[in-house]
């Protein structure tokens, strides 16, 4: 058997390949397998080195085309092979990512594990916008939750803590449970005018933005069509938006380019 390889745990960041970390762009550059998940996306995966094997093991709601279990054999047959193995995440890594589930996997068998994060897709959706995670006067803090359960399970979410007004409400994958999350908030107190911002796609060539309130949030996704992934920030700070933001940088120089 050969010795060992490694794997690079990298956070490719919400979309836009400017927004991948010097860190993450080096990892990549090492790799001599990669193997990536459905939210990354095509401009990054063309940052790849061209020698590099890449395996697609992405994930949807309700449809898991790579079970977990397989994910992890798929890193660790990899690295047995004395490669370096890019294992390459939308976002971060460690934020509703398993990275840290992959770590441990390897690591008890090991594996030697690194790590580059990324830009969370909060992050890169609050720059895209101009919308704050946290203002002055208007949030002095924010939370990130993930808005869905595996299959079966109820979303348990804890919703008086959550509905706090001086707190901006972060809400990742929750697309197809968002008129609960609504309702939850506004059960425990949450003012139904709180403005909402869903962000589709953020900071990619086909984001795709929808400006809310928590008591018709439902609705309004439902008639616009948005589908995942979808970015819900929830809170005062939403207010500060502009209808006449610019479009994503990644978009506006797609545009530029056409024009060229």
């Amino acid at each position: 058997m050969t010795s060992s390889g490694k794997v690079y745990l990298i956070g490719a960041g919400p979309g836009d390949p400017e927004l991948m970390t010097l860190r993450a762009m080096r990892m990549l550059s090492q790799a001599d397998v990669v193997v990536f998940d459905r939210l990354v996306s095509p401009e990054i995966l063309a940052t790849c080195p061209a020698r590099a094997e890449r395996i697609a093991v992405g994930k949807a709601a309700k449809h898991h085309s790579v079970p977990q279990d397989e994910i992890n054999a798929i890193l660790l047959a990899q690295a047995l092979k004395g490669r370096i193995v890019a294992r390459l995440k939308g976002g971060d890594p460690l934020i509703f990512g398993r990275g840290s589930e992959e770590a441990a996997y390897l690591t008890a068998r090991g594996i030697e594990v690194a790590y580059a994060p990324g830009i969370t897709a909060a992050q890169g959706a609050a720059s895209a916008t101009g919308v704050p995670l946290t203002h002055r006067g208007l949030a002095g803090s924010v939370r990130y939750v993930t808005g869905h359960r595996q299959a079966g399970q109820v979303l348990d979410l804890d919703w008086k803590r959550l509905a706090d007004p001086d707190c901006t409400l972060v809400v990742y994958m929750g697309v197809a449970n968002i008129g609960q999350i609504a309702v939850g908030l506004m059960t425990e107190g949450l003012d139904p005018a709180t403005p909402v911002l869903a962000v589709a796609n953020a900071t990619t060539v086909q984001e795709t933005r929808l400006v809310s309130q928590l008591d018709r949030l439902g609705r309004d996704i439902r008639l616009s069509g948005l589908t995942a992934p979808v970015l819900f920030v929830i809170g005062r700070v939403v207010s500060l938006y502009s209808e006449t933001a610019i479009p994503s940088e990644m978009a506006a120089r797609a545009m530029t380019a056409a024009h060229a």
